[in-house]
């Protein structure tokens, strides 16, 4: 029986919306909150912000020799930017290094869900939104302020500070259990691998940045904050993950490149067990 006789061919709205309007927004309140900002965590906490601010550099030189679409450029942007630190990086970390060390981990993920939260969720929305017409700052505003994750992250920065939310971490466990899964099970409904022929410039992009000059980034910023062990290590080995499959879930929800955004998860993932394994021997000899 195939593919299509099995499911409906939107069968992955439905998925997605269980992503984006339930685990995504329970994630954000079960862990936001945990942040404790120290001098000691400078490095996993400033990684991510260079990884995202590179990517931003790299799109637009890359955009210059290739004239992107609004939404190839968008979602080039967001997969460059976001890496698959928790679900990806966790497990990767467990196997190189040890359990003990994820928890040098968890700040690096926590830092890069509250940019995917932010400025990732203003960037979907502004391109999904200009790719139509021009839109004012009121207009993309009022996105925001009703898009779930945006919403839960502002919650999750502010309520923290007045009640304590242990109360309802249980439930909030459960329902983040089934992000990761969920998120790739839509992935892979809407992956095309036929469609490589047509994005394989874009997807060779996305991949080049996000496994080998995103870590580069990291790695030289370990070295200019003479940072060292396994924190610096693991800071840089995070930083080479996959694209973040839930950010790329989403900015396919919203139109921007589908076909591109399956792809980039996909092969990326598969290529992240060599491009880490070089990584991890690189930072052992260095850092």
């Amino acid at each position: 029986m195939s593919k299509k006789k099995m499911l409906p061919a939107d069968a992955y709205k439905g998925v997605n919306a269980w992503v984006l309007y339930v685990a995504l927004p329970a994630l954000t309140l079960r862990y936001v909150p945990e942040i404790n900002w120290t001098s000691q965590l400078l490095l996993p906490t400033l990684a991510p912000v260079v990884v995202w601010c590179g990517a931003w550099l790299f799109v637009r030189i890359y955009d210059r020799k290739r004239h992107l679409s609004v939404a190839s450029r968008a979602a080039l942007f967001i997969t460059c930017g976001l890496g698959m630190t928790s679900f990806l990086g966790f497990p990767m970390i467990a196997a190189f290094y040890d359990d003990s060390e994820i928890q040098h981990a968890v700040v690096l993920d926590q830092m890069t869900f509250l940019i995917f939260s932010t400025v990732g969720v203003i960037t979907i929305l502004r391109a999904s939104s200009g790719q139509a017409r021009e839109v004012s700052f009121t207009y993309i505003l009022k996105k925001i302020c009703r898009f779930p994750p945006f919403v839960s992250c502002i919650v999750a920065l502010i309520l923290p500070q007045f009640i304590n939310m242990n109360v309802v971490n249980p439930l909030l466990d459960k329902l983040v259990v089934t992000l990761s899964p969920m998120a790739l099970f839509s992935i892979g409904m809407q992956l095309k691998l036929g469609a490589i022929k047509e994005e394989w410039r874009l997807v060779s992009a996305g991949v080049l940045y996000k496994l080998i000059l995103a870590p580069s980034l990291a790695f030289v910023l370990a070295l200019v904050l003479q940072s060292s062990g396994n924190l610096a290590r693991i800071s840089v080995f995070e930083a080479g993950m996959a694209p973040h499959v839930t950010a790329s879930l989403m900015a396919a929800q919203y139109n921007l490149n589908p076909r591109y955004c399956s792809l980039v998860v996909g092969v990326g993932i598969l290529l992240s067990f060599i491009t880490l394994t070089g990584w991890y021997f690189i930072t052992g000899s260095f850092l």
